[in-house]
């Protein structure tokens, strides 16, 4: 009898058959800690309770923590089952082995993000999104959906597209179609300072079909490089000339790299990876 707040992304998972599909995928283990975000009435929770060492679901709706806990009042699952009441973009993630979730969707972004920079790492995320965001997460260079979610998140981790699911699996149905993705953590992650790396990324995607010498033209681009470097020399006690315009670096980095008249959404991983390199070695930081 409870009123579900579809606005804030509550759609509990119905059938059962996606439920254990889920639960096959993610290969739980007897000794695994779950974390699990956005337990609704515990569709999933219950299942995984029954494979578990324990399972640490994460609620912000005090109904909903209620009927969590009815369900397993008084059964030997009780004492596998731990339950945070909160926002949990706004807590300190626990030690967990593995998430597995059917999240709010309003919340994907933020969230995997939290996810892939926690330490110590975990093993996998089986999570639970909106179609078109999980076909981001997996998007590839050239690609329509490719973006900076996309080039973020395989950065730091491997992610799979496992399985669509239909609006009808749900009560009540949500107006978008979903699908499962894993997450696996690049362990360890590549060398490189992720606020760096973002704030690259950030520039070179606000316009993807714009080639790099386009994008690094605007004025706001120019102002923060230009304060970055003059930081940069300060501590390295570099003199900067007279004459200096960051404008005329910027270019040169690119033309020199070779990556000017390249557009982002073409460019992959190992591209980036370069031209950060580039910029870094004569003093440019986007952090």
């Amino acid at each position: 009898g409870i009123l579900f707040n579809t606005g804030a992304g509550q759609h509990i998972l119905k059938n059962p058959l996606v439920v254990n599909s889920i639960i096959e995928k993610a290969a739980l283990r007897r000794t695994d800690v779950i974390l699990e975000v956005g337990p609704g009435t515990g569709n999933l929770t219950v299942k995984m309770l029954e494979k578990v060492k324990k399972v640490i679901a994460c609620e912000i709706d005090p109904r909903l923590v209620g009927e969590l806990q009815k369900r397993v009042q008084g059964t030997c699952l009780a004492n596998k089952l731990e339950i945070k009441v909160g926002d949990i973009l706004k807590t300190d993630l626990p030690f967990f082995d593995a998430c597995v979730a059917n999240l709010p969707y309003q919340i994907s972004s933020p969230f995997v993000f939290k996810l892939l920079l926690h330490r110590p790492f975990f093993r996998c995320a089986i999570l639970m999104f909106q179609r078109e965001f999980a076909l981001r997460l997996v998007a590839k260079p050239g690609t329509k959906l490719y973006c900076r979610l996309s080039i973020n998140t395989q950065l730091l981790a491997r992610v799979d597209h496992l399985m669509k699911v239909g609006k009808n699996n749900f009560r009540p149905p949500p107006k978008v179609e979903s699908s499962v993705v894993r997450i696996e953590p690049k362990n360890p992650p590549p060398p490189i300072n992720f606020q760096e790396w973002d704030g690259l990324i950030r520039i070179a995607f606000v316009r993807k079909n714009k080639t790099l010498s386009a994008a690094f033209k605007s004025s706001a681009v120019e102002q923060l490089l230009d304060h970055n470097y003059r930081i940069h020399c300060s501590l390295h006690n570099t003199e900067i000339p007279e004459n200096f315009k960051i404008a005329e670096k910027i270019q040169r980095v690119l033309k020199d790299t070779g990556y000017s008249e390249k557009r982002a959404r073409s460019m992959d991983i190992d591209d980036f990876i370069r031209l950060l390199h580039g910029f870094n070695s004569e003093g440019i930081h986007f952090s």
